[in-house]
């Protein structure tokens, strides 16, 4: 059983648009960024996909698990065991435990008994948690750069060495967890030339131990692989790559449905008029000048003022005034298409108006439809973009490009090149993909190509 049959002429355009290379690849990768984007959960997220605990599987992103579930200690300024496991934290102090186990396993020998103890002092070194690529949600601050220097100097002046030691080594520091191990490490923050103020901080400050170097600054930072910001984070310590993913579909999706939605029913009434015309279209003419005279941004202004924006509400404001540029041309295809000798022969057949506008004229009046749909995606985006850079779009902290672009261009974050290079360079691949799909298309289903008239 066939279910969807595509005329001749249909399959030529779809052959033609596939011969166009670079709007074809253009498609191919912003529908796998759509797609994407839709599994963001599941790719850019705090939540753990696998955890592997005492022989048993758990999968935190569907079912909510608590830090008592993996004998998992809470933060230091909490005392509760009902909070949500900390996965990223639990992953690195797992694998400390697997280091700990494998260097005291060469130390002591095979011994029945010395490996029972060794399995009871370390009872996870062979469990493991899967974390998805980006392991921060889009709301997660960071301030471990701004803090874990601190935690570690507590420890050292407490006589606490093994545990300073097992800090830095579970956070990656594994030059600073060396020194430490060795004892090294007070004679280099005693010595005022490598730490003027005698503690890690001063340490890292002079650049002593290059692995520490970017320690103790407060957010933004830069990227690393350390704590795995593939792009830094902004000035809330949140995960810039994590935000620019989430910002893409929320964006993209806006843009396409207030794109569909404005381009049906401008599409409809352009046709319309200029196929009804006479009073009709004087009338309606009159209507859409007094809509395109009301200042679209002081409506969303007072909107916000009144109400707290939100993706439906800001995509209803848009969605009253988008529609009304593809009128005009529309109506300007159906004036001259209408004239047409194909269109007085289906009249003279009995097609209802109806039939005739929609089966028989439509169809060759795409010209600007095809046209314009893809710098109306643009558009869409650029205006969802704009707003909430002026602070008028969607509400904090809703991952946006508009609220990464308006840190970026603050003065104190002028030299956090990340912040700009970021979502300017998201804007600009996402809008040169749509563009070079909108001429490809355009090209493609150009119904100029293929009509014939006598």
């Amino acid at each position: 059983m066939v279910w969807l049959r595509i005329d001749p002429i249909t399959r030529k355009r779809f052959e033609r648009f596939r011969r166009i290379k670079r709007g074809y690849y253009s498609f191919l990768i912003l529908l796998a960024a759509m797609v994407l984007s839709v599994f963001a959960p599941y790719l850019a997220e705090s939540r753990a996909l696998i955890v592997w605990h005492q022989g048993l599987p758990y999968f935190p992103t569907f079912e909510y698990y608590t830090m008592d579930t993996f004998a998992q200690d809470p933060p230091p300024a909490w005392g509760m065991g009902d909070l949500e496991t900390e996965y990223l934290r639990l992953q690195r102090e797992w694998r400390l435990e697997g280091f700990l186990y494998d260097r005291e396993l060469g130390e002591m020998g095979s011994s029945p008994d010395a490996l029972s103890a060794l399995d009871a002092k370390y009872p996870n070194h062979g469990s493991f948690v899967v974390m998805p690529a980006i392991p921060w949600d889009p709301y997660q601050s960071d301030f471990w750069s701004n803090e874990i220097l601190n935690e570690v100097d507590l420890l050292l002046e407490a006589g606490d060495s093994e545990g300073a030691e097992h800090l830095a080594r579970r956070d990656g520091l594994e030059e600073l967890a060396d020194v430490i191990y060795s004892g090294e490490v007070r004679a280099l923050i005693a010595d005022p030339g490598r730490s003027p103020t005698g503690d890690l901080k001063g340490l890292a400050r002079t650049g002593a131990m290059p692995s520490i170097a970017g320690l103790g600054v407060v957010p933004p930072n830069a990227p690393g692989w350390n704590r795995r910001h593939y792009l830094g984070t902004d000035s809330q310590g949140r995960d810039v790559a994590s935000r620019l993913l989430y910002g893409f579909r929320i964006s993209i999706f806006f843009a396409l449905f207030l794109t569909i939605f404005s381009q049906v029913v401008g599409t409809v009434i352009g046709s319309v008029q200029g196929y009804v015309g006479g009073r009709f279209d004087i009338v309606s003419q009159r209507v859409l000048e007094v809509l395109l005279s009301i200042p679209f941004l002081y409506v969303v202004i007072i909107m916000a003022a009144l109400f707290q924006p939100s993706f439906w509400l800001l995509l209803g404001i848009m969605a009253l005034f988008q529609w009304i540029g593809i009128t005009f041309f529309m109506r300007t295809e159906m004036y001259r298409e209408k004239t047409r000798e194909y269109c007085l022969a289906a009249r003279s057949y009995g097609a209802s108006h109806l039939r005739i506008i929609f089966r028989h004229l439509l169809p060759n009046a795409l010209t600007p439809l095809v046209t314009f749909t893809p710098f109306a995606v643009v558009a869409a985006i650029f205006s969802l973009t704009a707003l909430d850079y002026l602070g008028y779009g969607l509400p904090a902290p809703t991952p946006s490009w508009g609220e990464l672009i308006d840190q970026a261009l603050q003065i104190e974050n002028r030299d956090k090149l990340w912040l700009t290079f970021a979502p300017f360079g998201a804007l600009t691949i996402t809008l040169v993909l749509v563009v070079f799909i909108g001429e490809s298309v355009r090209e493609a289903f150009d119904p100029k190509q293929y009509a014939k008239y006598e």
